[in-house]
């Protein structure tokens, strides 16, 4: 309730009140570009993005319990922008963790190289889902797709990655002999 009090005084021009929601979204917002993105200073580039894109087009916001749906969707749309000025590879930066041993490590990699391997959007519905934890309901939302295609999304992401992480495997035992 006080949210959608927020979201109206911010609608009229109230800055201060946009401050608000926008400091009250921002860890979200700021995890779902850091898992797509894996960079800090990308992830927050987006985020600040999406601040400055909502802000500009608050007014256009038609049902104020919708905010997080219509901020995560300028977001998602940001990080597609950002991903093409760059070109379709993102560079994976690998994070050293000192209690971490080398075969997580290579497991991660091989899992983020497959999830790399995907298209951008089955990319982000796997992000939304195991990463964020989000539902197939809250993901359509989220997205503007339907349940059916996300639940689609879902499943060739798992049939590609489940073959991807074989193959990887095998060229690994391969190599090994």
């Amino acid at each position: 309730m006080k949210e959608e009090r927020l979201i109206t005084k911010a609608r009229k021009g109230n800055t201060r009140a946009f401050e608000k929601l926008m400091l009250a979204h921002q860890d979200t917002l700021y995890k779902t570009a850091y898992l797509y993105l894996r960079n800090k200073e990308d992830a927050l580039d987006a985020v600040q993005e999406t601040a400055y894109k909502a802000f500009i087009h608050i007014e256009k916001l038609k049902e104020p319990k919708y905010f997080l749906t219509w901020l995560t969707r300028i977001l998602i749309n940001s990080i597609f922008a950002m991903n093409k000025k760059k070109g379709d590879l993102v560079p994976f930066e690998q994070q050293h963790d000192t209690g971490t041993d080398q075969a997580n490590i290579e497991e991660y990699m091989d899992l983020r190289n497959a999830i790399d391997s995907l298209d951008e959007h089955v990319q982000l519905t796997i992000q939304l889902y195991y990463f964020q934890d989000y539902s197939i309901s809250m993901i359509a939302e989220q997205t503007g797709m339907a349940e059916g295609t996300i639940k689609t999304h879902l499943h060739r992401a798992r049939k590609a990655l489940k073959q991807e992480l074989e193959k990887e495997d095998q060229n690994k035992w391969t190599n090994t002999k």
